[in-house]
């Protein structure tokens, strides 16, 4: 499996925890003190850690920083409108396309003449 499609996998699965670590206590937790839905929260955040970790060291070896920290923005992206619109009933709106096409704008710029085989 090619490094960049290995790092992408890993880098999704991290992104869905720490998406819910972030923000499903607003939805699961808002009755709760604050300092119950940061335990939740740190708690699912070490699933996100023990997968985001693995997926930049893959990842360090065939691309450069800024590549990763791009790659990880389209992937927080694509991982947070779903949640969003699905988890967290908020309406679909035209600014996630907009959103998304700067970001393609940053990928070009990030990996142009540098993609790595």
């Amino acid at each position: 499996m090619p490094v960049i499609a290995k790092t992408a996998g890993l880098l999704a699965l991290s992104n869905i925890f720490m998406t819910f670590a972030w923000y499903a206590h607003l939805r699961n937790l808002s009755g709760s003190k604050w300092y119950v839905a940061a335990l939740v929260s740190w708690g699912i955040a070490l699933f996100e850690y023990l997968l985001q970790v693995p997926a930049n060291r893959i990842g360090y070896t065939q691309m450069t920083l800024p590549q990763l920290k791009i790659l990880q923005e389209v992937i927080t992206l694509s991982v947070f409108v779903p949640f969003s619109v699905l988890y967290m009933k908020n309406a679909l709106r035209l600014d996630f396309l907009w959103a998304a096409l700067c970001l393609m704008g940053a990928v070009y710029f990030i990996f142009r003449g540098a993609i790595p085989a």
